[in-house]
């Protein structure tokens, strides 16, 4: 079996990675060509996380580059149509919910290719991220359906999906965490405000409604720093964020803005964390495997598990609501946290043995 397995922005290469190795680990006779949309160009979020995660580099690259969500959906379906035209695969293998996955599944199927969703299921049914619309736009038209849930897998049953076609395998991020986790290395912010073991917080916030708007970026940022107990805050800010911030002169003096981390060294800061305050669902699996508190900057999210079995709580987007749940982390009486069923680190093993069996 020839497959395209696609990849365009940072989460994807942690997911695909966990994949790849699966497939060497059990020297599958699958075909893999690597297809990078080039939705995310910058090194940090993209060329690194090819040599730290031990993958090819992509057979193909379509450099779509930046641009608004139709011009980015656009440019991805007219390039990758062009790769399919010279080489069509038997598969077109799709993960997450970002653009790139979107429009290549899209492309894919109009291009009479079977199509498979790895993430499928996963519902915040909030039409205001565009992520929500891209994963139901999958999940919409996929042939097969690998869900890192049993809740996941009930809701694409309830959606009308064949049963058959539905594989509850797990969670395939937690793969390269698991794989990478003794190769954790420590930023050089570590050293240089000699932080230790939870006497710091990590924050990543990036949703339009968190950040777009400056009053309300500059009221989380003040009321998270009120609340922090004079603890460091850690930053990894998007450029266009970290420029927002800076010509706000906000003059937080515990809040340090950093550029974005690669894979490794993001994982050691948050390892080492007192807690993860995120607007990112992808965060909040990792946290929950490391058993790490995280506070989540929404008022859904698509991954309940991270709060029913894992150590994630949605704290809102309305500042003043924010203190009960710093209360409870600084008393120590944050919730303790289990694993998922099978988020072990084995799921791309369970998704290639499916795969070999296939009829496609």
């Amino acid at each position: 079996m020839q497959v395209d397995l696609i990849a365009g922005a940072r989460p994807n290469f942690v997911k695909i990675a966990g994949l790849y190795h699966a497939a060497v680990t059990l020297n599958s006779p699958i075909k893999i060509r690597i297809i990078h949309t080039g939705q995310h160009y910058d090194h940090n979020l993209s060329g690194s996380f090819f040599e730290i995660l031990e993958i090819p580099e992509p057979d193909i690259n379509l450099n779509v580059g930046s641009g608004t969500q139709a011009e980015q959906t656009s440019a991805i379906m007219i390039a990758y149509e062009k790769a399919l035209q010279s080489k069509k695969p038997d598969l077109c293998i799709v993960v997450g919910d970002v653009t790139s996955s979107m429009a290549c599944a899209i492309t894919a199927k109009k291009n009479h290719v079977k199509v498979a969703h790895i993430e499928a299921g996963l519902r915040s049914y909030d039409w205001k991220m565009p992520e929500e619309i891209n994963r139901v736009i999958i999940d919409s038209i996929s042939d097969y359906f690998f869900t890192t849930s049993f809740k996941a897998s009930q809701k694409l049953l309830k959606e009308g999906k064949n049963k058959e076609n539905i594989f509850f395998v797990g969670n395939i991020m937690i793969d390269s965490l698991m794989r990478n986790w003794s190769k954790f290395r420590k930023p050089a912010i570590y050293k240089d405000l000699k932080l230790g073991k939870k006497n710091y917080l990590v924050l990543t916030v990036h949703r339009p409604s968190n950040v777009d708007d400056i009053n309300q970026l500059k009221s989380i940022l003040k009321t998270i720093s009120s609340l922090s107990n004079g603890m460091p805050i850690i930053f990894p800010a998007h450029p266009r964020t970290a420029n927002m911030i800076e010509d706000q002169k906000l003059g937080i003096s515990n809040i340090y803005l950093i550029s974005p981390l690669d894979y490794l060294e993001f994982n050691y800061l948050i390892k080492d964390s007192k807690a993860v305050i995120t607007d990112s669902g992808g965060i909040t699996e990792e946290a929950s495997v490391l058993g790490i508190p995280c506070l989540t900057l929404r008022n859904n999210t698509e991954r309940p598990e991270t709060i029913t079995e894992g150590t994630n709580e949605l704290i809102g987007t309305i500042p003043e609501k924010f203190k009960s749940y710093f209360d409870r982390l600084f008393k120590g009486q944050w919730k303790k946290g289990n694993i998922p069923d099978k988020w072990d680190g084995k799921t791309g093993e369970r998704i290639i043995k499916i795969l070999e069996g296939l009829e496609v």
